[in-house]
């Protein structure tokens, strides 16, 4: 039971973690353009988010901020601004980038970006007040009725107890997983097809800017 609860943990991770968004975007474009160990190096900023959302989870401090209404739309407006000017960033990496490269610079931004948007993002604190709560209570999870786009079509199919250390462990060890295959297998493809660099950097710089803006959106939405 341990060893299927990590691997239901495993599954929930990488579900949460796949999903195109802003933080898979800065992902793609470190991998793109400068390899992938800046490719995990930025999604190592975003675990590691995650792992002090968790520990603040089970010290109670995450769920203050929900007492606090006029938290939500301050952290919209800096997330927002935050993924705006990531985009002009992206933009610009996307206008000099000619192919990927494999440098293993550890120099980039990546790491910061990543983790600076993972604390000013109120869908990743919203997680942490609600799902988080439920993965350290004992009781049970649907795993997938809470995956972005797929979570209604899903639900039910994979229920498991929460309250589990193991399942927390497989939670992470999933994360891990992914932020290591993905930008691995984005530098694989590049290699075969050079000319995709600019056009993934390009992609990257588009999500943030319409996630930047969707957000600003939001933060207007909850000050009226």
């Amino acid at each position: 039971m341990t060893l299927v609860t990590i691997l239901a943990g495993a599954v929930f991770g990488i579900a949460l973690a796949a999903p195109p968004g802003p933080m898979n975007a800065i992902i793609a474009e470190e991998s793109v353009v400068r390899g992938w160990w800046p490719g995990f190096w930025a999604g190592l900023g975003a675990m590691l988010a995650d792992v002090l959302f968790f520990a603040l989870t089970l010290l109670g401090v995450v769920a203050v901020i929900d007492q606090y209404p006029t938290v939500r739309p301050v952290l919209y407006f800096a997330g927002g601004v935050l993924m705006l000017y990531f985009a002009a960033g992206a933009i610009a990496e996307a206008r000099e980038a000619t192919s990927f490269t494999d440098g293993g610079r550890a120099d980039s931004m990546g790491f910061r970006k990543t983790f600076a948007l993972s604390l000013t993002n109120p869908y990743q604190i919203g997680f942490w007040l609600t799902v988080g709560v439920g993965l350290l209570e004992p009781g049970t999870l649907d795993v997938f009725a809470h995956v972005p786009a797929v979570g209604d079509g899903l639900a039910g199919s994979l229920v498991v107890e929460t309250g589990s250390p193991a399942l927390v462990l497989g939670f992470f060890a999933g994360i891990a997983v992914w932020i290591v295959v993905y930008p691995a297998a984005l530098v694989s493809a590049g290699r075969r097809v050079d000319a995709l660099a600019p056009v993934i950097a390009a992609l990257s710089a588009a999500v943030l800017a319409g996630f930047g803006l969707l957000f600003l959106a939001m933060g207007v939405v909850g000050v009226l």
